[in-house]
């Protein structure tokens, strides 16, 4: 297998898929603007991405643990897509949370299989899985840019166009299909010894992403309409502070793959939730064009920690690699959706950045918990590449 080829292939279409992410909170302003919804049903449209992603992907990730299932990748992508590009064709505010929920599946069903083949092609590698998640990243920044691109200028039922980066990410699933039947011939077939389960430390590490994921989605459902009020450009000031927050990411996931490469994937996550308390803090409260440097750095200083935390979760339960996934990428990374609307109902009764002032304590928590975990001791290369997975994931 030509890793490079393959990890690069799948980072473009991490990125297809993650674009639908971002859109929901890119859609939000656009709701809350055409259809004049409130803070707290507006926030609902999130819940509604991440209720039914949050519970799937787990189940999905316990599936691929058990049977091969390439053909979620491209599946997936288009079920994502298609969601959204439904979702503002109709004014009716329960087919909207339907459609939203639909693309919410898609996502979950995308993350466990292609984490678990990004982690084959990369051999282990901490950096090849900072590539993989810089292709999600930089789908979230793009996405208010395309969402302000397409509605910006006409109104939602212009979201059909939105299916366009889906087609595009299943036809990239394809040649990563090929390649990986292709190494199956030059797959060895001999068991690959592994280590004991760490239970312990992938509850204390899905707790931390727990609470680095209650920040980011607040700060990602509710930084547009916090910024036109806090900083200049109005609307434009709102979708630049978005795609800066979403952005970050991208500089922050390669980051932390060559930290980790040097220092440890505990030590720099530390790092990182550290630097994100103070981020945080100035992204709520610091006014002007200040802010937006705070919005970089917490995308930055939120997205160090994601990929490692992924690779982790897969050498703190080496037997249930796509469980693993599915925890790390869509339980405790959707479960953030599910504090948008309270924070949504305290900003109607009080005033946003009220609301989201509680955020700056979720890094925190996230340091703390990062405190009691051991770094694990990677994969053998040739456990990277176990023979029974490559093959199951060929067929």
């Amino acid at each position: 297998m030509r890793r490079n080829t393959t990890i690069s292939l799948l980072a473009a279409g991490h990125a297809c898929v993650d674009v639908y992410q971002g859109a929901v909170a890119a859609l939000i302003p656009f709701f809350v603007a055409e259809r004049d919804y409130s803070y707290a049903v507006a926030s609902g449209i999130v819940l509604a991405a991440s209720l039914l992603s949050s519970v799937a992907q787990p189940v999905f990730g316990a599936l691929t643990d058990r049977w091969s299932m390439p053909w979620l990748l491209p599946a997936s992508t288009l079920l994502g897509g298609v969601g959204i590009a439904l979702s503002g064709l109709s004014g009716s505010y329960g087919l909207t949370l339907a459609f939203v929920a639909v693309s919410g599946i898609g996502v979950a069903a995308y993350h466990p299989e292609s984490a678990r083949v990004a982690r084959i092609a990369g051999r282990g590698s901490h950096s090849a899985m900072g590539w993989f998640s810089l292709g999600g990243n930089i789908g979230f920044a793009l996405a208010p840019l395309m969402v302000s691109v397409v509605i910006g200028q006409g109104s939602l039922h212009r979201t059909p166009l939105l299916v366009l980066p889906a087609l595009a990410g299943a036809a990239l699933c394809v040649p990563v299909l090929r390649m990986l039947a292709r190494s199956r011939a030059g797959t060895s077939t001999a068991p690959v010894p592994r280590a004991a389960d760490d239970v312990a430390s992938f509850v204390k590490l899905s707790l931390a992403v727990v609470f680095r994921s209650v920040v980011f989605t607040g700060l990602s459902t509710f930084i547009a309409l916090h910024a036109q009020q806090r900083a200049p450009g109005g609307t434009t000031g709102g979708t630049v502070a978005l795609f800066l927050l979403f952005l970050g990411g991208a500089v922050g996931s390669v980051l932390g793959g060559n930290l980790a490469d040097r220092y440890g994937r505990v030590r720099v996550s530390r790092w990182s939730y550290l630097l994100s308390v103070v981020a945080v803090a100035g992204a709520v409260h610091v006014p002007g064009p200040a802010m937006f440097l705070f919005v970089a750095l917490t995308s930055a200083g939120l997205y160090v920690p994601f990929s490692l935390q992924v690779t982790l979760g897969q050498d703190y339960l080496p037997s249930r690699v796509g469980t693993a996934s599915g925890i790390t990428l869509g339980l405790t990374v959707s479960i953030g959706g599910l504090v948008s609307p309270l924070l949504g109902l305290l900003a109607d009764s009080t005033s946003l950045r009220t609301a989201l002032t509680p955020l700056i304590a979720m890094p925190l928590l996230s340091w703390l918990l990062f405190r009691a975990l051991p770094e694990p001791a990677g994969p053998a290369p040739r456990a990277a590449v176990p023979a029974p997975t490559a093959v199951r994931q060929d067929t």
